[in-house]
């Protein structure tokens, strides 16, 4: 993109880097300096994120974060403002938002732009943080949550949809998923159903309740969930017992390897009923040209589309889940076709190349402009 290298803050108010939040920060902030721009990332202290900045080649500061109305964090943000000479804030998260709203009152003024991932709704004092005039833009992750916060009272032409982005050269069908059927004892008529996520609203007690009916009528079905911390691998295990799946049923903590395990399966599933955008792992998961059912909820039809890309299903309704897994199970040709036209449109819509494209445009007229 044509025009004089950019002055970029990217604020991260937490100090974890396995989310879904926190790869597609640094994925960006990666991106945008390797185009010239000049990219810094800040977020609490804690030695995760200055190696893993380090690694991309982006400059990192450590910003206290640990409470909104942190006036002392304020101050050494509007610093960080000031001495790099910012010219676009890009603030992830509300604590984020508040802090960046904090150091503009001290001196720390920049073009203030906000992400918004999630579908809760923004309502009483939030809503402020979102409608006052010291926010320039607003980049929502899917066409639903833009309609939504203009539900809220926010102006529609403050929201710019971008869709969070996939590495492509990272995710893609050449990715070997052997060693992971391998390490969970998988034989070749084995067949995997994957769930990369395990909060609540994640829906994963209803998809064990789906793979009770999908297990009945394929016997060589097994379930995987992958990112669940310690406490929730033990409840996914007596879960399982109970349901009487016993060692259908895997759970593992955080993993690397999220390509490979994407290509080890056959189908990849979210049934989340709350909260998201659209789920990274799906749009993942087409990367990868694997098939794919999800939960008709916010963004998701945005990506999956039925027949077409994928199979959606009601949220909460374990039958109609359990049926979409079978139908791509038992129909292996039809259920590749749709992958393949999944990772079409995420390389025509959901790339990382895309991402940056689109917000790089967004900064540079919002400096244009100014």
């Amino acid at each position: 993109m044509p025009g004089s290298p950019l002055r970029i803050l990217q604020l991260y108010p937490k100090g974890d880097f396995f989310t879904g939040a926190g790869i597609q920060l640094r994925d960006l902030a990666a991106g945008l300096a390797a185009r010239g721009h000049h990219v810094t990332v800040a977020t609490p202290p804690g030695d995760v994120w200055p190696e893993r900045c380090r690694a991309v080649g982006v400059e990192h500061v450590t910003v206290p974060m640990a409470r909104a109305w942190d006036l002392r964090a304020a101050w050494r943000l509007a610093r960080v403002i000031r001495s790099h000479r910012i010219q676009v804030a890009h603030a992830h998260k509300g604590r984020a938002r508040t802090l960046a709203l904090l150091a503009g009152l001290m001196g720390g003024r920049t073009l203030l732009v906000l992400n918004r991932g999630v579908s809760f709704p923004v309502a009483g004092l939030r809503r402020v943080g979102y409608t006052t005039r010291r926010v320039q833009a607003i980049v929502a992750v899917c066409e639903s949550i833009k309609r939504g916060l203009v539900a809220g009272g926010v102006a529609a032409d403050k929201i710019e949809v971008i869709y969070s982005g996939t590495d492509l050269e990272r995710f893609h069908p050449g990715v070997d998923g052997a060693p992971i059927r391998h390490e969970l004892g998988l034989g070749r008529d084995d067949l995997l159903v994957t769930q990369v996520g395990v909060r609540s609203w994640r829906g994963w007690k209803e998809l064990m309740t789906a793979m009770r009916t999908v297990a009945a009528r394929q016997p060589r079905a097994r379930l995987l969930f992958v990112g669940a911390p310690p406490p929730r691998v033990a409840e996914i295990a007596d879960r399982a017992r109970a349901a009487g799946l016993g060692d259908r049923v895997t759970a593992l903590g955080h993993r690397d390897d999220v390509p490979a395990i994407l290509c080890a399966s056959d189908v990849v599933a979210d049934a989340a009923w709350a909260g998201l955008g659209i789920t990274g792992s799906i749009r993942e998961a087409l990367a990868c040209e694997r098939p794919v059912v999800a939960t008709a909820v916010e963004g998701m039809p945005e990506l999956v589309r039925p027949g077409e890309t994928g199979l959606l299903v009601p949220p909460r309704d374990p039958g109609a889940l359990a049926e979409a897994i079978l139908a791509l199970l038992g129909d292996p040709t039809s259920a590749l076709a749709m992958a393949r036209a999944g990772r079409k449109r995420v390389e025509a819509h959901f790339s990382l190349h895309a991402k940056l494209d689109a917000t790089e445009a967004l900064y540079r007229r919002l400096v244009d402009g100014r």
